[in-house]
């Protein structure tokens, strides 16, 4: 069924979240709010240490106090069979490397701790009070050793060795190829853009803390955890097959609401595993919740890159080739995804939205004794968006052309599209300078000059930036929907996508509502429990709409099909004639129609089937298609204002123009769009996650010392779609979460070096980086003059 055009509850329409409700009036249900009969609290003891060897440990004291169950060991986890977390992607080294490393990840540490924060101990009590007062009776002896946190550094000859047997911290050299290509673009070089520039290490933060309940059912000889989550199948696949080597069916997890997750939330962790096993020991549910600086340091981190790039220009400001050498830290060991972000993954996109084919990208991912990284909003590719950019804008002051005009000179063109890019991935649809010319026109552009002519009148330095992404969105090409049709005539949608704050619960109804017809309220959403959902890969990469809506819309017209043949047997027509409006099921050209509830009533009346019908209105559909991924794109212009006496620098203005395909929920998308922007201004300006490069302590494991974006940061933020539909999905969706991350880092650094004068400033642009950039050029000034 097609869209019913003005209906307020169909696809493209700006409905209202229908779970805002239930969350903003208190009736969520997230994992912290859910307590288990009889259950005990764990707290785990972590390395106060960067990098040092266990020598001893004494646990008396500690399980000799109040309320203490059991205080557990790495020893007892490894007499239990405890598995290992091994990393779960494989990235190929470059030709004459060796191949990627990736050392056992043990549930908790016996020998040696690698970073502030390493799990050594874990304490169970009656009250998590308890818990957290026995772990500081645990006496253990630490001989501290060298460490290594400065991403620089880590691969120097002189760097502590985190991982002995390695040899090195390096833990792959990886390779896009086309070498050749680019060093012969270079030798032909008009002019050349260089830039060095660093990728801040970020704390992801979801505004809820991670919980993980764990509960032995010794009746079925199964384990069940409630956790959050970013998909509850990929969680009880690792739990299953790593942790515990047990078949996926002895693993239930349940993930409720979610408090965020940013790429966060769908990693393998330690302390999951261990409230389970615990819970199987001791007979009784397990409890543990971090706080928010355990979540700090126990969290996976984002980015943390070092890079060097150049981009060969020809005479006319064409780019004819880019070289990129990067140093990415993993941290201590490899989280699911680790290596995969900033290599595999970031590179999908290498070339972004320009015509640019002789590319060479080799990263070099280190070990450092930090918390592992791992995906965050974006996943790679902010990275290569940020570093085209970068290069882009420093070209543009090569050739004395504005930054706006050195990228229409660059960009695919529309005769070129459908256009394979130089790491063979088919950018299907897109209109590059088209919207560019809208976020120009949206940022109003050309009334800069008297903006910053208004701001210089008042002391204040202004500038403007531009920074254009494309995203790589989707990943794994499959999703898996269910459309079951209840007695009273609603319908359950159960879907393997995970929402974490997207909005699935109306957006799904949109599509369930638009193609069956039923009232958008009649569309419940089941998600998040693996007795509930067979399959699917959860939500990440910005896949749900693509995957799990299509997947959707697929199922109910499923079921659509078998109402109409059901209908078409009650009301003795052919199938051919049966309509489906206002919710009624009639024959065309006739007053003879009967309702859904009829329908589905019929539908579990055998003797009211067709012959060969199988009872019930309930199918499913596994949905693939053959490209891993599609391509949203968009095009973001900042302002921004400096105060030169503080160096404090201020986002004035901001605008946005996003192509995610058909959009199915304006008001949603908007809201993708604003927080992804927030974030993007957090790694611009506010947030890095620092250590003390002598003795590897972590110095911002608090929010007094890590500082996140808050309102009065943003300013009002102008957001417009230019609509390209992709071929690829019966939708014509693309991906809508993460453009805000990948944009507002390039455009706000772009207008700070205006403002400022220089080619580069490194992220995060705080005051006193910006007033030392203000200093020198004073100095400079004077020694000239």
């Amino acid at each position: 069924m097609d869209q019913m055009v003005g209906d307020q509850f169909g696809i493209g329409q700006p409905v209202r979240r229908k779970e805002d409700v239930r969350l903003l009036t208190g009736r969520g249900t997230y994992t912290d709010d859910i307590n288990v009969d009889g259950q005990a609290h764990m707290a785990v003891l972590r390395s106060p240490h960067a990098h040092a060897r266990i020598v001893s440990m004494n646990l008396d004291a500690a399980r000799a106090a109040p309320g203490v169950l059991a205080v557990l060991t790495g020893q007892d986890a490894e007499a239990d069979g405890i598995g290992l977390f091994p990393v779960m992607v494989e990235v190929p080294p470059m030709d004459g490397t060796p191949p990627l490393y990736a050392p056992p990840r043990t549930i908790l540490q016996t020998e040696r701790v690698r970073f502030v924060g390493d799990l050594v101990v874990a304490v169970v009590a009656e009250t998590r009070a308890q818990a957290q007062d026995a772990c500081e009776l645990v006496e253990i002896e630490y001989e501290p050793l060298p460490s290594i946190t400065d991403t620089a550094r880590a691969l120097d000859p002189d760097a502590p060795v985190i991982w002995e047997e390695r040899g090195s911290n390096l833990c792959v050299h990886w390779s896009n190829g086309r070498e050749a290509e680019a060093d012969a673009a270079f030798e032909r070089a008009h002019k050349i853009a260089r830039v060095d520039l660093v990728q801040n290490r970020l704390v992801g933060n979801p505004m809820e803390p991670r919980v993980a309940i764990g509960r032995w059912d010794a009746a079925r000889e199964r384990y069940e955890l409630h956790s959050p989550s970013q998909g509850a199948m990929k969680v009880r696949e690792s739990l299953a097959k790593y942790a515990f080597k047990v078949p996926l069916e002895k693993v239930r997890v349940i993930s409720r609401d979610v408090g965020g997750g940013f790429g966060l939330r769908g990693k393998n962790f330690p302390e999951s595993a261990l409230v389970l096993w615990a819970a199987k020991r001791l007979g009784r549910p397990v409890k543990w919740r971090s706080d928010r600086s355990e979540t700090m340091v126990s969290d996976p981190h984002g980015r943390d890159h070092v890079t060097k790039a150049e981009m060969a220009f020809d005479a006319n400001g064409k780019a004819l080739g880019m070289r990129v050498r990067s140093i990415a830290a993993m941290g201590a060991y490899l989280f699911d995804f680790g290596p995969r972000i900033p290599t595999v993954a970031g590179a999908r996109i290498a070339g972004t939205v320009y015509d640019l084919q002789a590319v060479n990208l080799q990263v070099r991912c280190a070990f450092t004794n930090t918390v592992p990284t791992d995906a965050y909003r974006g996943a790679g590719r902010p990275e290569i968006a940020y570093t085209i950019e970068r290069l882009l804008d420093v070209g543009a002051g090569l050739f004395g052309i504005g930054k706006d005009e050195i990228r229409r000179r660059n960009y695919i063109r529309a005769d070129q599209m459908p256009y394979k890019n130089c790491v063979g991935n088919v950018l299907d649809s897109g209109d590059f300078s088209g919207t560019q010319a809208m976020a120009l026109k949206l940022a109003d552009w050309d009334g800069y000059p008297a903006r910053k002519a208004a701001s210089e009148a008042a002391g204040k330095k202004r500038g403007i930036g531009i920074g254009y992404f494309v995203e790589a969105s989707g990943g794994q090409p499959q999703e898996w929907a269910r459309v079951v049709m209840t007695p009273e005539g609603k319908a359950r949608l159960h879907v393997g996508t995970f929402s974490h704050g997207q909005g699935h619960e109306t957006a799904f109804a949109q599509i369930v509502h638009a193609r069956l017809g039923i009232p958008f309220e009649d569309v419940e959403l089941v998600q998040g429990d693996t007795d509930e959902v067979e399959q699917g890969f959860g939500t990440g990469g910005s896949r749900s709409s693509q995957m799990g809506g299509v997947a959707s819309s697929r199922a109910s017209e499923a079921v659509l099909a078998k109402a109409r043949r059901i209908a078409a047997h009650l009301l003795e027509a052919g199938v051919a004639d049966i309509e489906l409006v206002a919710g009624q099921f009639t024959v065309a050209g006739t007053d003879m129609a009967v309702s859904w509830k009829q329908v589905v009533a019929a539908s579990l009346d055998p003797a009211k089937l067709p012959a060969s019908e199988t009872p019930g209105l309930d199918e499913q559909v596994l949905y693939k298609r053959s490209t891993e991924c599609n391509f949203p794109n968009g095009c973001h212009v900042a302002e921004v204002e400096i105060d030169p006496e503080t160096g404090r620098l201020t986002v004035d203005r901001y605008a946005a123009v996003d192509d995610v395909g058909n959009v199915i929920n304006p008001m949603l998308v908007h809201g993708q769009s604003h927080g992804g922007i927030a974030q993007g201004l957090g790694q611009a300006v506010l947030e890095h996650a620092v250590y003390d490069s002598e003795s590897g302590q972590f110095l911002t494991a608090t929010f007094q010392d890590y500082c996140m974006p808050r309102a009065e940061d943003l300013p009002d933020l102008a957001i417009d779609f230019n609509i390209v539909p992709t071929p690829i999905n019966d939708l014509g969706v693309k991906g809508a979460g993460e453009g805000g991350a990948c944009g507002a880092p390039p455009a706000i650094v772009s207008a700070a070096c205006e403002a400022l004068g220089v080619d580069h400033i490194d992220m995060p642009l705080t005051p006193e980086r910006v007033w030392r950039v203000l200093s020198a050029a004073d100095r400079a000034s004077a020694a000239a003059g």
